[in-house]
């Protein structure tokens, strides 16, 4: 048996970046080699392309949790790490991306078409990219950063010219299998067809595609049955054709209550009141059939409405069906206005944009928000106080210390940086100016202290011990054969 899903909802997560290296080269007769640390990969992304051999979200109904490969750690020597694979996931032709609030993220359509649904986490620079004359040999790097993680919701729309509406049983899917080379499963079932079928006719010069639409009863667009599951499947097409069954065995009904029952539940749903209808009146290869088509036929043409007599056994009608369904989907086509070429829009940012927003949350608390500040926090290693001082170097040169003082924030207030949900929140306490000169050894910083340069003081006092030197010659020597602390 045939399974269709046309509606999933997927737990998506992109690649985490790779870390980078803090490391030193060294080698024999080169006591300071310098930093050699290399950066860390980013982490792959999770993509949606159009595939046309794709026809049906049934893969992702059974494997709803997809996730990149993550960045490798930079090493020594200057050495990389390998970014992450991208994993692309293959979607058929009109799908549509949705987030857990309903809102569209993009439409997909057309063979190709690509969409990043969640961006690799960039890498982590090592300490041979953080070097500078004021800081010669980090004793850090920064860490890579998380990939984006989400879920999304895929709902398939298809994408055809032309769209058989109507009852169940009444004929769609016989007519659909005379009209194109799609061959769907027929038979005399006391209930609808459960999977929309497609198919590709070739009239003349014109190629359109057709799609039956089940599931249609009363109610449908308020829920009942499966025809609200099956209605967005409408959306797309130029041209509507109602299926009236003229053999029907039920006696509450007839052609144009099943049409007045259907045009209500389009309505209901909204947005196809612009497309031109045509009547298709089926199985009039039966005695009775033909007979309730000649009573019901000048009713639909006083409406307005083109009408076509048919038969999918006797194949009565259809080739003057196909030629009229061409028409209508050629004056479709060249109605549509002419697709543009993509412009580029330049958006800078304004002149007075810091880049960030300090926002006072009760008596003591200030909250920064900003790409910049945020993604610095996601970088660093706060097990390291030369990198923890890295990061308030940044802070202070983006302005961020002294927006807090313009905002009114005093020594020991509690500063987040961050979202609620996920922040990092400190003591503030007015920063000193940073440099190389107030730092200890590799990963550590004075400022992060509460001894004033503790392998100095180590050492002196040893010094002192021995009576070998005096405290200003050992600080003279240490500056001298020490620069990097």
């Amino acid at each position: 048996m045939t399974t269709f899903v046309d509606r999933v909802e997927l737990h998506i997560a992109a690649g985490n970046g790779g870390h980078g290296c803090a490391s030193v080269h060294r080698e024999k007769f080169k006591p300071l080699g310098g930093p050699d640390g290399g950066d860390g990969g980013h982490g792959g992304d999770v993509v949606l392309v159009v595939d046309h051999e794709v026809t049906t979200l049934l893969e992702f109904h059974y494997s709803p949790h997809r996730k990149a490969t993550n960045g490798k750690p930079g090493g020594g020597g200057h050495r990389t790490g390998a970014n992450g694979q991208d994993l692309v996931l293959r979607v058929p032709d009109g799908t549509v991306v949705l987030d857990k609030r309903g809102e569209v993220l993009a439409d997909l359509v057309g063979e190709g078409t690509t969409f990043v649904a969640a961006a690799g986490g960039r890498g982590g620079l090592g300490n041979a990219a953080l070097a500078s004359a004021r800081r010669k040999a980090p004793g850090f790097a920064l860490l890579g950063e998380p990939g984006d993680a989400l879920d999304i919701v895929l709902e398939l729309k298809s994408v055809a010219d032309v769209a058989l509406v109507g009852y169940p049983s009444a004929g769609k899917s016989s007519l659909i299998s005379v009209l194109s080379a799609a061959k769907p499963k027929i038979a005399d079932y006391p209930f609808t067809t459960l999977v929309p079928n497609l198919g590709v006719v070739s009239t003349g010069s014109t190629v359109y595609t057709i799609a039956d639409v089940p599931g249609l009863i009363p109610g449908a667009s308020e829920g009942k049955g499966l025809g609200l599951e099956f209605l967005r499947h409408v959306e797309r097409c130029s041209v509507l054709v109602h299926v009236l069954d003229c053999a029907t065995l039920e006696s509450d009904r007839e052609p144009l209550s099943d049409l007045d029952v259907i045009e209500a539940e389009l309505a209901s749903y909204g947005g196809l009141a612009d497309r031109p209808r045509v009547i298709v009146l089926n199985k009039t290869d039966i005695p009775d059939g033909q007979d309730l088509a000649d009573i019901v036929r000048p009713d639909l043409q006083a409406r307005g409405l083109p009408v076509f007599e048919v038969s999918a056994v006797s194949r009565k009608g259809l080739r003057e069906l196909s030629f009229a369904l061409a028409e209508l989907v050629a004056a479709a086509r060249a109605a549509r206005p002419k697709e543009e070429s993509t412009r580029i829009v330049i958006r800078p940012k304004p002149v007075d944009d810091a880049g960030f927003t300090v926002r006072r949350e009760g008596e003591s608390l200030f909250r920064v928000r900003g790409e910049k500040p945020e993604r610095w926090v996601r970088q660093t290693d706060f097990s390291n106080d030369e990198a923890v001082g890295y990061l308030a170097d940044r802070l202070n040169r983006l302005g961020v210390e002294e927006a807090l003082v313009k905002a009114g924030a005093q020594e020991g207030d509690g500063v987040a940086i961050g979202p609620e949900d996920n922040a990092v929140v400190f003591d503030w306490e007015p920063s000193v100016s940073g440099g190389a000169e107030l730092l200890g050894r590799r990963g550590e910083d004075r400022r992060m202290e509460d001894a004033q340069r503790p392998a100095v003081q180590r050492r002196r006092d040893r010094e002192a011990e021995r009576g070998e030197k005096g405290a200003g010659d050992i600080q003279r020597e240490y500056d001298e054969f020490h620069p990097f602390g």
